[in-house]
């Protein structure tokens, strides 16, 4: 009997499928980093329990293009300065990518809110745009020109806070207690430049970031990185703190472009009487 390719597979295939994600090439990406200071009512309003606000309310937009084995990938993320303990780091609100695979690798295993939507980074001289979009609106767009070349900075280790969570079968909650994840990156540069632009949030009912405004640009850049990444789970949390805030990662069914347009209705059939009244 032929080998049914829906069966079990071999423990030499789930052992090949160990091997290879413990050594993985370097995978370089070009990306567009802006970083402003908002409001910081915002910003604490964002972080569900036991996430605290960082000492600055600080937003951070990454938008990067990659080639992943001839692949081309988008990935990008909107996340703000947040404090678990004695741990700084940042915590996404939302990270649109261009791929399936990319977005359910990410949400599955370590919980980051990745959504499918459209991203891009076009560089034409020294004139740079990056833009995420979702359901037809660029939420955020980073725009302007390249200024000068800056010093390679040193290898960086960087910590993403993710809640990791399964809506429950019934609609209520969560089917287990939702969990804390850290994500560490080593992350390392190769080329770095400075942007002299500006950050253009717009309004969004599905990606609502432009709550989140540019009161003070610190910066953008645009370089080409690599990082690997990591997760561990550091504590559970409190489903009833975490669950006002999973709208951060779905969009809400109810909307109109998430939903199946409804059948029109049938025509009417006029009464037979009519119809002779008419004709005399």
């Amino acid at each position: 009997m032929a080998r049914v390719r829906y069966g079990p597979r071999t423990e030499a295939e789930i052992q090949a499928a160990r091997d290879a994600r413990s050594v993985l090439p370097d995978i370089w990406s070009t990306g567009v980093v802006a970083v402003w200071e908002s409001d910081p009512d915002a910003v604490a309003q964002v972080l569900p329990a036991p996430l605290k606000p960082a000492e600055r309310p600080l937003v951070r937009v990454n938008i990067s293009q990659v080639d992943i084995f001839g692949t081309p990938l988008g990935a990008g993320s909107f996340a703000v300065a947040a404090q678990h303990g004695a741990q700084s780091g940042w915590y996404p609100l939302v990270m649109p990518m261009t791929t399936e695979r990319a977005l359910i690798g990410g949400r599955e295993v370590f919980g980051e809110p990745k959504k499918l939507g459209e991203v891009s980074v076009t560089r034409e001289g020294e004139d740079v745009v990056a833009r995420l979009g979702r359901h037809g609106v660029d939420f955020v767009e980073v725009r302007g020109r390249v200024s000068g070349e800056l010093a390679i900075p040193e290898p960086v280790e960087k910590v993403d806070f993710y809640f990791k969570f399964l809506p429950a079968v019934d609609g209520e909650g969560f089917d287990l207690d939702p969990v804390l994840v850290y994500c560490t990156r080593n992350e390392r540069m190769r080329k770095l430049e400075a942007i002299a632009g500006e950050v253009i949030l717009r309004e969004s009912a599905f990606d609502p970031v432009a709550d989140l405004p540019v009161r003070k640009l610190l910066e953008i850049t645009i370089g080409e990185k690599t990082s690997d990444q990591r997760g561990r789970v550091v504590e559970r949390v409190s489903a009833q703190a975490l669950l006002p805030y999973i709208h951060q990662r779905y969009d809400d069914p109810a909307q109109v472009l998430d939903s199946v347009p409804a059948p029109a209705p049938a025509p009417v059939p006029a009464p037979a009487g009519a119809a002779q009244q008419s004709e005399a």
